[in-house]
């Protein structure tokens, strides 16, 4: 699977991280599928709040109005546009998912209010020169997590 990030969303990211310094923050992920294991972020939502040094909760409620919002802009075509998962950060340690991460993305993928066939959780962070570090990992039903080709993306 490849997830591309345009420089808009990469540049938002990066503005937020830099505001949240040694505090984890994060939010979701919506996307539009490109093709088949090819997808392109086109929204991300930012929680600054519910962190901390070395955790991260995201709040159900924050993500409904941008979620409807994301659906209308883009005419309820759940088939091209959709939720694709979540993210947070890890201003601190390594981009690799905790064991928490973990086990929180895989009861979501078994909660049938989510109606997902796979999420995405994407760690970022930013390194010693500012430049965004991540890891993107891919949940499916029945298999391993693995992990993602993630790639910025030139193209506005």
């Amino acid at each position: 699977m490849q997830v591309l990030l345009p420089n808009k969303i990469a540049s938002k990211l990066i503005r937020a991280l830099r505001k949240a310094g040694h505090q984890e923050i994060g939010g979701i992920l919506m996307g539009e599928c490109l093709e088949t294991d090819c997808f392109r972020i086109v929204d991300l939502t930012i929680q600054q709040q519910g962190g901390a040094f070395a955790s991260f909760i995201r709040s159900i409620s924050s993500t409904v109005v941008p979620l409807k919002r994301f659906f209308q802009r883009t005419n309820h075509e759940y088939q091209r546009f959709n939720y694709l998962g979540e993210w947070h950060s890890h201003p601190s340690f390594c981009t690799e998912p905790s064991v928490r991460d973990i086990h929180t993305m895989w009861e979501m993928l078994d909660d049938p209010t989510v109606g997902a066939n796979f999420l995405v959780l994407l760690i970022v962070r930013l390194n010693a020169t500012e430049t965004l570090e991540s890891t993107l990992t891919v949940f499916v039903p029945q298999q391993t997590p693995f992990q993602a080709e993630f790639k910025l993306e030139n193209a506005e």
